[in-house]
């Protein structure tokens, strides 16, 4: 039973220094930075416009599907590097079990673009 606590012991060593980490890259900026806000640094960021409304307000369908889109694809991508890795060992059938994959991907873009999901006006 040692044995198996010691063969976890470097995983909680790492867990440990990633939860320190953490915690100093989130309270040692708000120690040590400036925090002196202008007019400039209050100033509306990437929209270009001064914030209106209550930030729980509605959107509009098509933002949602450009998130899951995005999220979809995202996904399609974390699973090509891997797969393309270790093609050589998985053989035929995971290269073919990756092309249907990637089919169904395809056909469900396909589809959202038919149907004007990704049309803005």
């Amino acid at each position: 039973m040692d044995q198996v606590v010691a063969s976890y012991f470097p995983i909680l060593v790492f867990l440990a220094i990633a939860g320190g980490l953490a915690v100093v890259m989130v309270f040692l900026p708000m120690i040590i930075g400036n925090q002196k806000p202008d007019t400039e640094k209050t100033s509306a960021y990437e929209c270009g416009f001064e914030a209106f409304g209550d930030a729980r307000g509605r959107f509009d369908v098509r933002f949602y599907l450009v998130a899951i889109l995005f999220i979809i694809f995202d996904l399609e991508v974390a699973f090509l590097f891997p797969w393309a890795i270790s093609l050589g060992k998985i053989g035929v059938a995971g290269f073919w079990s990756m092309i249907g994959f990637l089919f169904v991907l395809t056909v469900g873009f396909l589809y959202e673009w038919k149907k004007g999901a990704l049309e803005w006006e």
